[in-house]
Order: C-alpha cells, then structure tokens, then sequence
C-alpha cells in the first residue's frame, strides 16, 4: 500500500510539472499538437487586460515578410523570416543569438516561413532554398542539413515543421506553380528520411483516378505550406492540403483532384493513409488549405475536427463517422457559378479571403472555437490555354480584388456551429488568435491593433497599436510567476497581408505604468506628422486616400477641426477606438491638425 501511496504521488508531481510547464511555455506552433491554442494561463484576466503594458521590442529582419508562429521554452522566444533564424530572450527581447540563410551559388532568399519547431534541443525549420534543417538551440550552429525541395521546379519548403517522438514532419509547397505535393517525416538526430506520402496521386496510387488526365496529376499543386496536427493517443497526423494546378482553369484538369483543398489523415510512425475530408473538389477558387486543423473531444468520447479555410466556413467534422456536423461561415461568402468564365466572375472569398494559416483556437472555458478570417472579393477570370514552365506561376487565367478588404473574429459554439458573437476589424485577421484560463482572447489585426477580448462576450477589454501588421504568432507564456504576451509584429508582402512595419517581436506584460499610451509633447507640425505615419498611414496611406470611400485629403474643407477630433475619438466601425488607451488629447489635436494643414 505505502509503494502505491508513493507511486500516486510522484505521479500527481510529475504531472503537476508537467501542466506548470505547459502553462509556462509555447513549446510548439498551435502550444500543442492538437492544435487548440488554449493557454492556461489566468493572470491577465478580465479585470486587468487594460494595464498591459510593452515591454521591450526587437527588429528582427529588414523589410520582408513576417508570417512566423513563435515558440516559447525556458525563456527563449524562437522564431524567423524567410532568411533569418533567431533566439530572444523572453523578457528583455535581447537577441541571443542568429542564424542567417545564404543561399548556395548566389540564389535569392525571398518568400515567407511559418516557423519553426522546437525538439530535444534543436531547433527544426524549412530554409528559403529547399532545404530542412536542424540548428543547436543554445547557439544557432548548424547541426544537419538536408535538401528536400527544388526550387527550379518551384518546390518551397515554407511550412512549418512538426516534431515528435524524435521524428519531424515537414511539407512541401508551390500550387501555383505546378509541383506535386507531398509530406515527409526526418529522423530528427540525423536528418535522414524516414517515410513520403503524396498528396497528389498518380498510377496505383488510392486517389489517382480522380485525375481523369492523369498526365495532370504530376504538375497537379497539393502543396503543404502552413502547419499541421496531431493526435498523439492515436498518432494520427492530420495534414492540410493546398489547391490544384492551375488554379483558375479547372477544365485542363477534369475530376475531384484529391487530395488537393483536403485534411489528409496519416499514420504518423509509417506515413500510411488513414482518411480524408475534402472541402472544396474540382476546384478554380483557390480553396486551399492551410492552417493546422484543430483537435477537440466533446460529449464523453465523441471526436470532433474543426477545419478553418480559404472558402470562408469553419466545418467540423466528426472523426467517427466522417460526416460534416456543421458548416459555418466566418466572413462574407457569396454564391458564385459552377465554373470560371472570360467575361470575369466575383467571388467572395478565395484568393487570400477566409482563413489563412492560423485557424481556429478552442475556448476552453466557453466551450467555443474562436477563429480570425479573411473578408475580400474577387473577380476572377478564365484565360487561354494552360502552359507549365518549370519554376514559373501560371493561374490559368486572371484575378483581381474587388471592394475593400477587412477582417472578422468569430466564436463559435463547439457542438453546435452557432455565432456566439463577431468582431468586424479594419484589416484582415490572419495572426493566432489565443484564448486563455483567464477568460480572456487575444488577436491583432493586418493594421497593427492589438485585441483583448472577452472571451464570453466578445467585448474588447484592451487594444494598443502595436506598429505594424500582424500576421504571425501570438503566445503567452509565464517567467517567474509573471505572465507574459509575445507578438509577431511587422509584415511587407502581398497587400492583401499587410504591408505595415519591419518584422520585429514585441513582448508586454500586465505594468500599470508602463502601459503604452502615444502622448504629445506640442501641438506642432512635427509632432502630428509622427503620429499619422505611426497610427493613421497604414489604414489610410501616406496621402490620405487608401480607403476609397473614407478620404480624408481636403477634410478640412468639409469640416471642422473639433468635428474631426470627435470622429477619431468616438470613431465608427471599422475604424479603430484609439482613445483614451492609445492616443492622449494632445495626440489627438496634433494628429487632426496635422490632416487638415497638410493633407
């Protein structure tokens, strides 16, 4: 008796570490494999989420994209560009150290990265040259180096890798460029492949008569180019699969094209097909994808699968059975034709709308799944005939955005795919979104705004501008008993992802008199310009027009200065609130002068 007495105990410790540590960390891209992005974490809570506070910042790159998750172990903040790799400090934002990726023979490095993961000491990432490597932890050094893309046939390795039982999963990306998909698993000691799965088939291959021209299938797309899940009491590895080559022209390519705009099942120790769910068969909108399917067990034993994607819905599935239990969309989705046409088609969304590489996180206190979305439209037009040229892109005809772009927050009721309630932002939302113990939500927005909600209702409890777009990771994590919240900040890519600041890291924590508040020294036209370019440009351009219907050039020949510093205090929607939070009285005047002297 007193043997079992002592094994309970040191189990209940262990497991007391084990659940400290987890709340402590962000050990990988979703904080856990499931993909929920729950923290449980509960010293910022409902009642202080407007005392947060920056602590420090650090740029981390030059103008390029910022699309990285962060992860958090021992006090080390872990992530990159498409070029750099590097180590902060968790608290300071020191940098600790380095890694910088020069490509052999002069090559470009360009694009964008997920992240990276993080196992046994070593740090697991894709390069911008095809490439999978392994670098120490503590120091940066390269440990191992493996090419498994080419990029003269527009493989790219832009994923973010999952690492697991000393094994790492990574995939291999580039629809619109005609490759063949696939996911591969690496020893993580050595490097060395271990197991391939395509996810475009050809010959013999199950799938492969969904391709009707199956000369199609090789250039068929099925690139994986965001994160993956995965159940380790069953070690199903849940895989999200991109769209087909060509994206426009679906006529070149007749049949369902599996397993392209599908969650691919796998067994993760052999790489064996389990199942799938395609969302969008026989696909021309650009309905891939993306962001790590989330994991959840509700109703006893019952298994569910939430899947955020580019056709605007959030569609869970039970595992089960493999049925749909509901599909529910999460920003503005429209009816559109059978198929493309020459005289052009809208659609809303695809191609850059919906949900992007950060998916649905679970509310565990509320039982609801909380996801950012994507709301553009496009019109999308057939061209002529398809032609594949290795390493080059080819739609298959043309597109082009059409209204303005924004972005929506969504609760959802886990069982049941009811709205809760919905947030309406400026600009899309494609960062984490991180719900926490303490009843509290946290996003950010491609315009830089900073978002605590609350969980429950939706309300926003605390926003800051946090100068630039933010389109990575969001974590929280605790250091001596102080919790703390890590933002990826900073991204120039595409318009339709943001283009607002250099890739850097910003750290806050619950600091009453440190919280950040942009206050005015005079009312001078120095000072207004400053605050312009840091809270106004991004939104409404450095002329003042960006936003067709909301010009703000000439404003002062339509109204007066006291009616422009009530509108920005007391704003309509989509505009941000920026006071009494972000802006001061004195910032306010010095920024509304500003636009009616100089605009």
């Amino acid at each position: 008796m007193l043997r079992k007495i002592l094994l309970c105990s040191a189990m209940l410790s262990a497991s007391a570490q084990g659940q400290a540590e987890f709340g402590a960390s962000w050990t990988s891209y979703n904080n856990s494999f499931d993909a929920q992005r729950f923290s449980s974490l509960q010293q910022i809570n409902k009642s202080n989420a407007n005392q947060l506070g920056e602590v420090c910042r650090v740029q981390i790159d030059g103008p390029a994209s910022f699309h990285a998750g962060l992860v958090v172990k021992e006090g080390i903040v872990y992530t990159g560009t498409a070029r750099e790799t590097l180590a902060l400090d968790a608290r300071s934002c020191e940098v600790l150290w380095k890694y910088t990726r020069n490509p052999v023979e002069g090559g470009l490095c360009t694009g964008s990265n997920r992240g990276v993961a993080l196992l046994n000491g070593r740090v697991f990432r894709g390069t911008c040259d095809g490439h999978l490597i392994a670098l120490d932890a503590q120091n940066g050094e390269v440990l191992w180096d493996n090419q498994i893309a080419l990029s003269e046939k527009g493989e790219s390795t832009s994923a973010a890798p999952l690492a697991w039982q000393n094994m790492v999963f990574m995939g291999i990306g580039g629809s619109e460029l005609g490759v063949r998909g696939r996911v591969l698993a690496f020893d993580a000691t050595t490097g060395k492949e271990l197991w391939r799965f395509n996810t475009i088939p050809m010959g013999k291959e199950i799938g492969a008569e969904t391709w009707e021209r199956p000369q199609t299938a090789k250039t068929g797309g099925g690139g994986v180019w965001g994160v993956m899940s995965l159940d380790i009491s069953t070690g199903e590895l849940f895989v999200p699969v991109g769209n087909p080559w060509p994206d426009i022209d679906a006529g070149y390519r007749p049949g369902n094209n599996l397993f392209t705009n599908s969650i691919v099942v796998l067994n993760a120790f052999t790489g064996n097909l389990r199942w799938w769910h395609q969302v969008a068969p026989a696909d021309w909108k650009d309905l891939d994808l993306v962001a790590a399917p989330t994991l959840y067990r509700a109703q006893g034993a019952q298994d569910y699968l939430a899947i955020g994607g580019k056709d605007g819905y959030v569609t869970v599935v039970d595992r089960d059975s493999r049925t749909v239990v509901f599909r529910t969309p999460v920003t503005t989705v429209e009816d559109i034709y059978d198929k493309p046409s020459k005289e052009g088609t809208r659609m809303c969304p695809g191609y850059a709308g919906g949900v992007e590489w950060n998916g649905a996180a679970l509310d565990k206190i509320n039982d609801a799944l909380i996801v950012g979305a994507v709301d553009i439209c496009f019109i999308v037009t057939l061209g002529d005939a398809v032609e594949y040229t290795p390493g080059n892109p080819e739609f298959g005809g043309t597109i082009e955005p059409d209204g303005p772009t924004t972005g929506w927050i969504t609760a959802l009721d886990k069982l049941t795919g009811n709205i809760r309630w919905q947030h309406h932002t400026i600009a899309p939302v494609v960062a984490g979104i991180t719900p926490t113990a303490g009843g509290v939500t946290l996003a950010g927005d491609l315009a830089g705004n900073f978002f605590v909600f609350d969980s429950a209702t939706g309300n926003i409890l605390h926003e800051m501008y946090l100068g630039g777009a933010m389109a990575g990771g969001l974590v929280t994590y605790e250091i001596d008993q102080e919790q703390y919240i890590a933002a990826a900040v900073g991204n120039i890519s595409r318009n339709a992802f943001g283009d607002a600041g250099l890739p850097s890291v910003v750290v806050m924590k619950l600091s009453p008199e440190m919280a950040t508040k942009i206050t005015s020294s005079g009312n001078d036209q120095v000072q207004g310009r400053q605050l312009y370019a840091q809270v106004c440009a991004s939104c409404h351009g450095s002329e003042g027009n960006f936003i067709a219907d909301h010009r703000i050039s000439n404003l002062a020949t339509r109204q007066s200065l006291a009616e422009t510093i009530a509108i920005i205090k007391n704003p309509a929607a989509p505009m941000p609130k920026l006071y009494p939070n972000l802006l001061d009285d004195e910032a306010i005047e010095a920024v509304a002068k500003f636009v009616h002297d100089s605009l």
